[in-house]
């Protein structure tokens, strides 16, 4: 018989999956106005001859900061591990990353995508729920102090770039900016003297060492400058931008892209480059950008990923069995937590 603590938490996990789905059909919704915002004064034709027109040694250069930029990504998930007390031979690591984030960048709600398909990784693997949720937690810290890192530079340097995108005076671009510099000089800080656990019901934190949140901060924001880098290549085929200033716009359209969970960015990146550039033709280049980082990744991904779906599944009907420790440790070590 079902017990009534099985019912409440069915109908917790269906409000859950109904919040979910709402949001992201929300963010799909205001994606898809931003892009066709963006898109409408053109034809598919059109479309097609800007991409076409951009050259070739532009787009490999750009597929090459592309690259580098998952590369990075893999990095972190490693160093993740290592911070939670699990670490995996790197091959492992990076074809979890790599699937997770491919098909989380797309998908929207990214901490919480690619995070689901890292627990069904680590898991076969012997990580536990709680060693699955610090590294994935680990993560998206890098992400945010990696973006502030990266954007405080991008302000300082090019505060007038920042003032004219966002609208704000000198005096605000300059204490945003002063603001991020103090927020990650302030996680370092904490990472050098705060040794105790940080604890939340029955989860526990504990800060990464020094020269870990160094490393995070390093690698988060060498992977924003690899995107950022990935993006300026295809600009260049049609405007003589700086680097800086694309880095600029960059940071302020993933911040917003944090803000509204929108699948990929779709529709924000553009709205903010178009803004950056208004009198220069940017869509060849902008649909560029997204097949490189994203749709390429996506299709790669999602070709991994149902390969090694068959693989597992293929292990656990009997083919080569192997103990699947995760299923009994993981409740657990997320008690002991």
């Amino acid at each position: 018989m079902t017990t009534t603590q099985d019912q409440n938490r069915e109908k917790t996990s269906a409000r859950r999956r109904f919040w979910t789905i709402l949001a992201t059909l929300v963010s799909v919704g205001l994606g898809g106005y931003l892009l066709y915002r963006t898109l409408s004064g053109y034809s598919p034709g059109q479309l097609v001859d800007a991409v076409r027109a951009l050259p070739a040694s532009r787009l490999l250069a750009a597929g090459g900061f592309a690259a580098a930029s998952y590369l990075c990504l893999t990095g972190i998930d490693w160093l993740a591990l290592r911070a939670a007390g699990k670490p995996l031979p790197y091959p492992r690591v990076a074809l979890a990353a790599f699937i997770s984030l491919s098909l989380g960048h797309s998908i929207g709600f990214a901490g919480l995508s690619s995070g689901a398909i890292r627990y069904r990784f680590y898991t076969r693997w012997g990580l536990g729920t709680a060693d699955v949720a610090k590294a994935v937690l680990f993560c998206g810290v890098t992400v945010a102090v990696g973006l502030m890192a990266l954007g405080a530079v991008a302000v300082l340097v090019h505060p007038g770039l920042a003032q004219e995108v966002t609208g704000l005076g000198t005096g605000a671009v300059l204490a945003a900016g002063l603001a991020c510099a103090a927020f990650v000089a302030g996680y370092l800080a904490l990472a050098a003297w705060w040794r105790k656990p940080l604890t939340f019901r029955r989860w526990s934190i504990e800060m990464p060492p020094l020269p870990l949140a160094a490393a995070q901060v390093a690698l988060g924001a060498v992977n924003f400058a690899l995107v950022s880098a990935c993006l300026h290549q295809v600009l260049m085929a049609v405007s003589d931008v700086g680097y800086l200033a694309v880095a600029s716009v960059f940071v302020i359209a993933n911040a917003a892209v944090l803000i509204t969970h929108v699948p990929g960015g779709v529709g924000v990146i553009e709205s903010v480059v178009v803004h950056l550039l208004p009198k220069t033709d940017v869509i060849g280049p902008l649909i560029a950008f997204r097949c490189i980082y994203f749709l390429v990744p996506l299709a790669l991904g999602l070709v991994a990923f149902a390969a090694t779906e068959a693989v597992f599944r293929w292990r656990d009907a009997g083919g080569a069995r192997s103990p699947t420790p995760s299923r009994t440790a993981a409740p657990g070590r997320a008690a002991r937590s």
